[in-house]
């Protein structure tokens, strides 16, 4: 998220949290190779779902209601809608402590990964960012999010 326009969106904060979380939930070699391997840095998927829905209160209401805060349009709100919809309604149902191998292995999984990407491809192209670059480490995310 180095060449997104921070200053460009009121509540950037909380776009750079959820984009975050979506750019992780929405990259299978990501949890290959980074959740399903242990390693450090990045949180589990329950740390990426609380960062979608944490301060926005996504789980509870519409994205669209932050179009021109934190989502530029209504279409980043309506995909935003879908993958944060597909995703709590897996960790409703294995449990929002389980383990990364049960997330990756419930049958809902690969929609919920392919709704968060298509999210994840929309919002950072509107931001100027190539959406495959890796996804950085939530302390990359704190000290971004603690400067602008």
């Amino acid at each position: 998220m180095g060449d997104m326009p921070l200053n460009d969106m009121p509540w950037w904060r909380w776009r750079s949290n959820v984009r975050s979380a979506l750019h992780m939930l929405s990259d299978p070699a990501f949890h290959q190779d980074v959740w399903l391997a242990g390693h450090e840095g990045y949180g589990d998927v329950t740390d990426a779902v609380y960062r979608l829905v944490e301060d926005t209160w996504l789980d509870n209401w519409s994205a669209e209601k932050y179009v021109g805060t934190i989502f530029r349009d209504s279409g980043e709100a309506a995909l935003v809608d879908v993958a944060v919809l597909r995703v709590l309604r897996i960790m409703h149902q294995v449990g929002a402590d389980a383990a990364v191998s049960v997330y990756v292995e419930h049958h809902g999984w690969p929609e919920a990964v392919r709704a968060a990407r298509e999210a994840h491809i929309r919002l950072a192209t509107n931001d100027g960012e190539d959406p495959d670059t890796p996804p950085h480490t939530l302390e990359v995310l704190r000290i971004m999010t603690r400067s602008a």
